[in-house]
């Protein structure tokens, strides 16, 4: 690794947890151990924030652009002028055109290279909308930001990984929107992932059935005997080591996912339900595929505990030694490139 990991943060909607969430991170000093973190809101709605979460000696070092960030201290860009009626917990414009110009900011800096990687406090999909933000969500802007022409919305914890073939869209779209094309995409986009972006090494991938039971053999739909099984099989004959369909309720249940590096589900509930069941308190949605880093907590704004200073970091807290991990496997991947030589010795420290 080269240099201290500068690390942007967007600030979400200002109205929700994300400004509680983010001083509660770093006001843990061995944040700044590994990295340098750059925050994109303004020091005035931080300081409302500050009080209410009792952080009276915690001060942001206002900085114009994150080539200024300073070493070991908590940095922020003020990213508009005027001031913020701030009403925690209510679901207004306000939330969402401050949430937007902080995630604009931090994005341009992102792609000029002057932050490493992306953490992205909660927005709401609803107010943050206008002529500019036409998206579901902060995955599909950034990877149209990206110019990528595909993205893995992976949420990731230190138990379980799991990926979508389908994200935000309307659960009657979902069967319409399945093809072999797109499971094979996300396959690879997985696979390349986890060797890349988690170092393992023969990564093996679950793919969930669509239907109760996985269809039983065509009696419950037909969507896996046509569509996912000739995914997984032309997976397996590109090297993947893709394995399925499973029946998604048995799967988890009987705890078959530890089997697995990581499980491919076809649908958003069907694959975050049980994820966030089973690591909600340190789960991290990270965007694969991209030629950036981008993570964030795989929870929302949380309005009704907005401003009452209850609001866990943990989520966001891994979403950002997450991304600094992230970063660190990517740096040594393109010196392994570049020197060959080195690659017994850190698969050998890896072991």
């Amino acid at each position: 690794m080269s240099g201290k990991i500068k690390v942007g943060i967007s600030v979400g909607d200002v109205n929700g947890i994300g400004l509680e969430i983010i001083i509660k991170t770093l006001s843990e000093s061995k944040v700044y151990d590994y990295c340098t973190p750059v925050v994109y809101g303004h020091t005035k709605v931080a300081s409302f924030y500050r009080r209410l979460s009792n952080a009276s000696e915690f001060v942001f070092n206002v900085v114009n652009s994150a080539s200024q960030a300073q070493h070991r201290k908590p940095n922020m860009i003020n990213c508009w002028e005027e001031d913020v009626k701030l009403e925690p917990g209510v679901i207004n414009a306000t939330g969402g055109k401050y949430a937007l110009l902080s995630l604009e900011r931090a994005t341009n800096d992102l792609l000029a290279g002057e932050i490493d990687a992306l953490v992205t406090a909660p927005i709401n999909k609803e107010n943050i909308q206008s002529e500019t933000f036409h998206f579901a969500g902060h995955t599909e802007y950034l990877q149209e930001r990206d110019n990528a022409t595909d993205s893995l919305m992976f949420l990731v914890s230190d138990n379980i990984r799991v990926g979508v073939v389908t994200g935000h869209i309307p659960i009657s779209q979902v069967s319409a929107s399945i093809t072999a094309e797109k499971i094979l995409g996300k396959l690879k986009l997985m696979e390349a992932s986890l060797r890349n972006d988690f170092w393992i090494r023969k990564p093996k991938i679950a793919v969930l059935g669509l239907n109760p039971h996985a269809s039983d053999n065509g009696l419950i739909g037909d969507e896996e005997q046509k569509v996912i099984i000739p995914a997984i099989e032309e997976a397996r004959n590109n090297g993947i080591l893709a394995f399925g369909p499973y029946s998604a309720d048995g799967f988890f249940a009987s705890g078959a996912y530890k089997q697995f590096d990581a499980v491919l589900a076809m649908y958003h509930d069907q694959g975050l339900i049980p994820f966030k069941q089973i690591a909600f308190e340190d789960g991290v949605n990270f965007t694969a595929g991209l030629s950036f880093v981008r993570t964030s907590p795989d929870h929302g704004t949380a309005y009704d505990i907005a401003g009452k200073n209850q609001a866990s970091e943990r989520s966001f807290r891994e979403a950002l030694f997450a991304a600094l991990h992230i970063i660190r496997n990517r740096r040594e991947n393109a010196e392994l490139t570049e020197n060959p030589l080195t690659h017994h010795k850190l698969t050998r420290d890896r072991d």
